[in-house]
């Protein structure tokens, strides 16, 4: 990575992505751009007022960070709406990596639009890093995740590409779903017979998790399969527990239309329920990141 942006509103929750992006420039040598958006649908004299006040905040930070943490940055200050604020200083810096804090949820504007967060990730094309948890040290153990489909191939060459967590453990979570099961809720299906079946599925799984890894051989990760008993979403949280991960990598695509407003993508619900960090990774990469990654 060569360029890390940062969108900050100067909260404690922004300072944990502060923090992670610090660590993340170090390791790096990226340049780290400072972005605040300063709501301009206000009255121009406090727009102005709260544009002066952020300029030293950011002056201020950019001095200490390369002081103390010998970061190149630099700082920009957006008047806009926070959504495309953030959008438009992505257009036009192009960070390889867009860092940001745990969203702050405003009920009624939520259930509508979404977070600024989520809106965010839908429509910049850099993977973005929420900050969920202690930036203290290195990610150990990355959940990467998959549904096997081209489009979960090419996010996983996209999140090669960054060079993230070279150290870290990896493990690749594929949620399986059984329909039979599903249409067998009223208990006609014998104990025996769903227990078969879903080891028989569960071993197909690993089967086809065991293929779509083939084509990426230069990633090393411990595959996982799970059932989904309860949602995938659900299924992801609990596998990050189990294996103390702190970090979940998802691909941002999901739903359009009526179903995402009625269901929601996956990504969005694990963004809004993690207590760890989260990479979103764009649905689609340009084909001509794939053939640069090597193993390690």
């Amino acid at each position: 990575m060569q360029r890390i942006m940062l969108a900050t509103d100067f909260s404690e929750r922004s300072d944990r992505a502060l923090r992670r992006a610090v660590l993340l420039a170090r390791a790096h040598g990226a340049v780290l751009d400072l972005v605040h958006v300063v709501d301009d649908d206000r009255p121009r004299r406090i727009v102005d007022h709260e544009a002066v006040d952020a300029r030293t905040l950011m002056r201020e930070l950019s001095q200490s960070l390369r002081a103390a943490d010998g970061i190149d940055c630099e700082m920009e200050i957006v008047l806009a709406d926070p959504f495309s604020g953030i959008v438009q200083a992505a257009e036009n810096r192009k960070p390889d990596l867009l860092v940001i804090g745990p969203h702050r949820r405003q009920i009624l504007k939520d259930a509508f639009l979404g977070t600024t967060a989520e809106r965010v990730i839908r429509s910049v094309d850099c993977p973005v890093l929420m900050v969920n948890g202690p930036p203290v040290a290195p990610w150990r153990h990355i959940l990467l995740t998959t549904d096997l489909s081209d489009g979960a191939k090419r996010a996983l060459h996209r999140f090669a590409a960054l060079g993230l967590g070279q150290d870290a453990r990896r493990s690749i979570l594929h949620v399986f779903d059984v329909p039979a099961l599903r249409l067998a809720m009223s208990g006609s299906m014998p104990k025996d017979d769903r227990d078969s079946h879903l080891a028989d599925q569960q071993s197909e799984a690993r089967r086809n998790l065991a293929r779509f890894m083939a084509d990426l051989a230069f990633m090393q990760a411990e595959p996982v399969v799970r059932y989904g008993a309860t949602t995938t979403v659900h299924e992801i949280h609990r596998a990050a527990e189990a294996l103390n991960a702190d970090l979940i990598v998802l691909a941002s695509h999901g739903k359009s239309g009526l179903a995402r407003m009625v269901l929601g993508s996956v990504t969005e619900k694990v963004l809004a329920a993690s207590a760890v960090d989260v990479l979103a990774l764009p649905p689609t990469a340009p084909e001509a990141d794939a053939p640069r990654q090597t193993q390690g």
